[in-house]
């Protein structure tokens, strides 16, 4: 913990980067921090909306988790923890959740959600005692890039059959997530790297000309973006226990595990420093983090790829820039008129911009196995990487009983013990 909220103040060159343990001046920290809260904003947000939850209070949460892990790694791991995608497949599935406004049974999820953090913190404690080498043997790059990829192909079915319900919704969609397009390829600098924000402004901008002013569609509401005060508590809830919920959800702390790791091993590429004996860690951090999200109303949670591109880009890595943005994350999410204007963006916006979050999740698995140079003439790796697509895009389901692994579940579980079987089989 000797790092922890002790950074070396540097100057800004061109010719070096900003190691985890310096930082700026704190103006300009506080301005790097506004970049990565924006970075994560368009996510962060986006995952409570597909799945029924209070934007705010994942919102607030994503800056609670960031400190604790910032706490957790002593400082030593740059790192914002956002909503994870990879709980909407079966969160939906747990709840019936229509897509639409407030889930009904969003107690049950949570329930599930917390039971996830636990089984992801125990796997920390575990990797803490005896090292993370297993943890990478057990999920490969073919592995965690086949189950990366399902993330997003099994929720590619959410927008297109359940947030377009007519046909100006679907044209408003195809509308929506050509505009995201276009500034991800006409925009340059800091403009692209919001291309999911960019694009949701122009597209609901679109929207609103085309229903509030030439009366095609449901016109936009902002009554109760007016209404709402500036500043009050969002709306916290707690979790509900059910077995069948429980049971689905849990397997997502894998998911986690492998976005985790993948975060750390580009973190530490970055940096030039091994992360390794950090990894209990920062599974436990990220564990600890969804347990008190869930337990508070909020979504699970973990590393962020976009913060990720930011430090790309900008080769600041200090851990103090990400204590700012969680620190904005507090004041955004503790804001009822934020939470009311999110609300108020029309579904068929948000259904494009998921067609292309979606589609990103499923190209980021792809590039996993593209940057680690996965050798699909390997027999073994072709059927893991087959398999496991089909598998969760198909949304196989496996039952005993009451319990159901469906989707998500048995593409990631599948994958790890496929890789393994065929291992031994060849041996």
């Amino acid at each position: 913990m000797a790092w922890l909220m002790r950074w070396r103040q540097v100057a800004v060159s061109p010719e070096r980067a900003v190691a985890p343990d310096e930082r700026l001046s704190w103006p300009q920290t506080a301005v790097l921090g506004l970049q990565h809260v924006v970075a994560m904003f368009g996510a962060t947000v986006l995952a409570p909306l597909l799945m029924g939850f209070d934007p705010n209070v994942a919102v607030l949460m994503s800056g609670v988790g960031t400190l604790l892990f910032f706490v957790l790694v002593g400082g030593r791991v740059p790192s914002y923890l956002g909503s994870s995608f990879a709980f909407i497949g079966v969160v939906i599935a747990a709840t019936g959740y229509s897509g639409s406004g407030p889930n009904p049974n969003l107690a049950v999820a949570l329930g599930g959600i917390v039971a996830c953090g636990v089984v992801y913190t125990l796997i920390g404690m575990v990797v803490s005692a005896t090292g993370g080498a297993w943890v990478e043997r057990w999920m490969p790059p073919v592995v965690t890039g086949a189950v990366v990829a399902v993330i997003g192909l099994n929720l590619a079915s959410v927008p297109i059959k359940n947030m377009a319900p007519t046909p100006f919704d679907a044209w408003m969609q195809a509308i929506t997530f050509l505009s995201v397009a276009a500034v991800a390829v006409v925009a340059r600098g800091m403009l692209q790297r919001l291309l999911i924000l960019a694009g949701l402004i122009q597209a609901s901008l679109i929207y609103a000309l085309l229903t509030n002013g030439l009366g095609l569609g449901k016109p936009v509401d902002l009554s109760a973006v007016i209404a709402a005060p500036w500043f009050g508590w969002p709306q916290f809830m707690a979790p509900r226990f059910e077995f069948q919920a429980i049971a689905m959800i849990v397997p997502v702390a894998l998911i986690l595990v492998a976005e985790n790791l993948g975060h750390l091993k580009a973190v530490g590429a970055m940096t030039g420093r091994d992360l390794s004996p950090d990894y209990g860690r920062a599974f436990i951090g990220d564990g600890l983090a969804t347990i008190v999200s869930g337990a508070s109303g909020g979504t699970g949670v973990t590393t962020y790829a976009e913060n990720i591109g930011v430090m790309a880009a900008t080769r600041i890595y200090s851990t103090a820039v990400f204590v700012i943005a969680a620190l904005m994350a507090l004041l955004l999410g503790l804001s009822p008129k934020f939470g009311a204007l999110i609300q108020a963006i029309p579904l068929a916006v948000m259904g494009g911009v998921s067609i292309v979050v979606f589609g990103l999740i499923a190209i980021a698995g792809a590039r996993i196995w593209v940057d680690h140079q996965v050798d699909f003439r390997d027999p073994r790796n072709l059927m893991v990487a087959a398999i496991t697509l089909v598998l969760g895009t198909g949304d196989f389901t496996l039952k005993i009983g009451a319990f159901s692994l469906g989707g998500i579940g048995t593409a990631t579980f599948g994958a790890i013990l496929l890789y393994a079987l065929l291992g031994r089989a060849r041996q």
